[in-house]
């Protein structure tokens, strides 16, 4: 039987994920001071602390229902650059997922493929830019294979995570192009984006709630 995400395995991704990006405030606010204002991980606790809010509040089981309520929970409570990013992230792969209560792999690409082509869009940025692309675009890409290799949804998830973390990592190598990060230049050479680090955390804690859910 093909393994498939539940609404109730998106329920506990969102709030895994909520935790560790609540755990990571500290560590995400020093990314940041190194490349930006240092408050990314205090925009970012906000944000996910009304995230889970949201997820109490709402008892849907529509996959996309939840995703675009707790897209617009980001939206409305975090500022600067990063909460319309994140909220983006949510609310588009919602949009292509209504009215399932669950979704196969195809499905979960299709869905993170549109995100990407909004926030695209909304910010311009491409890998080599020391954004959350540079995560964000490799995970999709593996993503993408494991469909073409008919690969099962745990295997292609961890993969994605791996490709996702590979990807934040490369940004430690990059100058920074975009937000008020590109006016340090060079001196964001040696760090890590904060941005990118958040969807490696994303992809890892997607892969670690597929695995729990065998």
């Amino acid at each position: 039987m093909e393994q498939k995400l539940r609404c109730v395995d998106l329920r506990r991704f969102l709030s895994d994920l909520s935790s560790r990006i609540l755990q990571a405030k500290n560590e995400l606010n020093s990314m940041d001071a190194e490349c930006g204002d240092g408050d990314f991980g205090s925009i970012m606790f906000i944000a996910f602390t009304n995230v889970q809010k949201t997820l109490q509040e709402t008892e849907s089981n529509d996959v996309g229902v939840v995703l675009v309520q707790v897209g617009n929970s980001i939206l409305s409570s975090a500022g600067g650059a990063s909460g319309p990013m994140f909220g983006t992230l949510f609310i588009e792969a919602g949009k292509a997922a209504k009215g399932k209560s669950e979704v196969d792999l195809s499905e979960l690409t299709i869905m993170l493929d549109k995100s990407m082509e909004r926030i695209r869009a909304r910010g311009g940025a491409r890998v080599g830019d020391k954004t959350l692309i540079d995560a964000l675009e490799p995970a999709i890409n593996s993503l993408r294979e494991s469909v073409t290799a008919s690969s099962p949804l745990s295997l292609a998830a961890r993969k994605a995570a791996e490709a996702a973390k590979a990807g934040c990592q490369s940004t430690k190598y990059l100058t920074a192009k975009h937000g008020k990060a590109r006016y340090l230049g060079q001196q964001t050479v040696g760090f890590i984006d904060p941005g990118a680090y958040a969807i490696s955390l994303t992809f890892d804690s997607l892969a670690a709630t597929i695995e729990r859910s065998g």
